[in-house]
């Protein structure tokens, strides 16, 4: 197969050729594309596998693996460190930049808001430990962050909601395409097939770095989730005992190796048995999950979406294609 290194881009962003990783990142230019182009995306639907799974619930829980794999990547990493307020506010900030990447995939202007994420990160912009420059607009960095969304969608149903075959993984990857061109930013870095993402996967989980941004993010793993104010101590370490016992076995069981190593979270057999336990439970619970009220089963932007194509999700694509 050719490597993404060495193929061209046939997208309509450009045709440009594809740069390898290190080449492309270190340009640190931001390439959006013209927003009429982007326009005439067409946006995903109640058809999609993208709209079925993003927005269920059970997407919470692969939240450390999304937010973890993409700051483990040393320029995203910097990025957030320099310009967000993750280390005074960190649920505020992830309460802020969810939305508007589910609203570009379930809202009824998604060109709208994926220009608005976009130009989000237009003056994002510095230099990581050796001097080098980043942007967040570089093709290969913006591309990284969204290919995070894309493992999440794959990760999370395939393993906490029902196994995907393999046409599935190729129809959510195709899909990821057209949400990624609503963005408005060069496709230069981004995999052509799913075969392809999967080899660009991999490869980029062994650049992962223990930036600080992932390490502070990771901390109430570590040292056990902290307790409101008002509790003393002694009593917090008895209520949330259950609650460290689950991150430290069900959160970290979502993240890749590579993520734990370099987190220093610890793992072992017994631990990946208790989590593939109750991995099976969640995809044997599928359902008893599609019974429940579209409102609890849905985020509210998605419930929302699905309200007004009109469509039940519950009762669609609950077998593999």
């Amino acid at each position: 197969m050719t490597s993404i290194e060495e193929s061209d881009s046939g997208s309509a962003t450009g045709g440009r050729e594809r740069r390898g990783f290190d080449e492309g990142i270190r340009e640190a230019v931001p390439m959006p594309v013209d927003d009429d182009i982007a326009d005439l995306v067409a946006p995903l639907g109640p058809d999609s596998l993208v709209w079925k799974f993003y927005g269920d619930v059970r997407g919470v829980l692969g939240f450390q693996r999304l937010a973890g794999t993409e700051n483990c990547i040393e320029q995203l990493g910097q990025a957030v460190e320099d310009h967000s307020v993750i280390f005074a506010d960190t649920i505020g900030r992830a309460k802020r930049s969810g939305p508007p990447i589910m609203k570009t995939v379930y809202s009824e202007d998604p060109h709208a808001w994926g220009r608005t994420v976009r130009d989000f990160h237009r003056p994002i912009k510095g230099t990581i430990a050796d001097g080098s420059r980043y942007h967040a607009l570089n093709p290969e960095l913006f591309y990284w962050a969204h290919a995070t969304f894309v493992d999440q969608v794959l990760y999370v149903t395939d393993t906490f909601i029902r196994r995907l075959s393999d046409a599935e993984k190729e129809q959510i990857f195709e899909e990821s395409k057209a949400w990624y061109r609503l963005y408005g930013v060069s496709d230069r870095g981004q995999p052509q097939t799913y075969a392809e993402f999967v080899e660009y996967w991999d490869r980029m989980l062994d650049r992962f770095v223990p930036t600080r941004t992932i390490v502070y993010a990771t901390g109430y793993i570590r040292k056990g989730v902290p307790g409101p104010r008002r509790i003393p101590a002694p009593v917090w370490k008895v209520l949330s005992a259950p609650l460290n016992a689950f991150t430290r076995t069900v959160v970290v069981g979502t993240v890749p190796p590579q993520m734990r190593e370099v987190c220093g979270l610890e793992w072992d057999d017994k631990k990946e048995k208790r989590f593939q336990r109750f991995a099976r439970m969640m995809r044997a619970l599928d359902p008893v999950f599609n019974r429940l009220p579209l409102g609890v089963l849905y985020l509210p932007w998605a419930r929302d979406a699905w309200r007004r194509a009109g469509v039940d999700p519950r009762r669609r694509h609950n077998a593999p294609a």
